[in-house]
């Protein structure tokens, strides 16, 4: 008797593609760049601290959490003062994302059509949206992962909000302003992950003469940086306008780690079912075959311990500007 492999959608409908070629799918080749394509399309991964790959599921990184102290000594004879030094564990979890692709076999030998080179790039930017997504928003996230950026940033009360009528030049530049926010953390922003509406936004900017800030001419492209960091504007999806208009910080301080890069496995027996539970395909009795993609990662935000913030409840190294309910 043959064993049956029971392969759950995580979409509301069974969904199917008409025509490929399944020896083409998974060469090594293409795995490589489907790892390559998801850190590009993840504004995330493009903007944070990769580690090293992890070697389990858990990941314990060691965190600065006291600084050492040095003492004057009084006079010739004085003692010298001790002092020491101490860290904090902080654990990344890898936790796993994954897609299936049901293919018939009825067309498998049709390979003019490159059906690859049609659902690889959608794959890259599935698995893209679904990590900022969790990290940024919180959205379907990990039981085991910590809170997402714009959830630890509103708690540690580094939000500003742009109301109408509000210079938002201000809001981000000037003192109580998104930038200063993290500098009062002891740190230096060296990125801004916003919004795509924030581009018109920037270059509606104008200075006291009525020019505009960023735009110099109408021919060349607007290059987008606020005090020498650049921006990003991820266009995945994943960017919830309503919870955050824009996401300023050292994101040396936003880490991940990979358990696992994107593999690829081949199913020509088992059972699809419908997230209801009702079976959508069965492999064998529709002559089909699955595809599995899967990977594994894990984030975390060591936040140390410096000199300007010991108190680490005050210290956040990510702020946001926020939209007023008018905006």
């Amino acid at each position: 008797m043959r064993k049956k492999w029971n392969l759950q959608l995580f979409e509301a409908d069974a969904q199917i593609i008409d025509r490929t070629g399944a020896d083409s799918l998974i060469p090594e080749e293409r795995a490589r760049e489907i790892i390559q394509g998801v850190v590009t399309q993840s504004a995330v991964l493009q903007r944070g601290r990769k580690l090293p790959n992890m070697s389990s599921k858990t990941y314990k990184m060691p965190v600065l959490d006291m600084l050492p102290i040095a003492y004057f000594v009084d006079g010739d004879t004085g003692t010298k003062k001790t002092t020491k030094q101490a860290w904090d564990k902080k654990v990344i979890t890898a936790e796993e994302i994954a897609v299936i692709v049901p293919i018939p076999e009825a067309v498998l030998d049709d390979s003019d059509y490159d059906i690859w080179g049609e659902v690889r790039p959608r794959i890259v930017e599935a698995f893209g949206k679904v990590i900022d997504g969790a990290i940024l928003f919180d959205v379907n996230k990990p039981t085991t992962w910590r809170d997402g950026i714009v959830t630890t940033a509103t708690k540690a009360n580094f939000v500003v909000t742009l109301a109408d009528g509000d210079n938002l030049y201000d809001k981000i530049m000037s003192e109580d302003g998104v930038i200063s926010k993290v500098e009062e953390s002891g740190y230096f922003v060296n990125g801004h992950m916003a919004d795509i509406s924030m581009r018109a936004k920037l270059r509606g900017l104008k200075d006291t003469t009525g020019q505009p800030i960023f735009k110099s001419d109408m021919q060349n492209g607007t290059t987008y940086s606020l005090d020498g960091s650049p921006m990003t504007f991820p266009n995945n999806g994943a960017f919830d306008r309503s919870k955050a208009l824009m996401i300023s910080g050292d994101y040396n301080q936003l880490v991940y780690a990979i358990r696992q890069d994107i593999t690829f496995k081949l199913f020509t027996e088992g059972v699809v079912q419908n997230t209801d539970g009702t079976i959508a395909y069965n492999l064998m009795q529709n002559d089909m075959v699955a595809l599995r993609a899967v990977m594994r990662l894990g984030w975390e935000i060591p936040n140390p311990i410096n000199s300007v913030q010991s108190d680490k409840t005050k210290r956040c190294p990510f702020a946001i500007l926020k939209a007023g309910t008018s905006v």
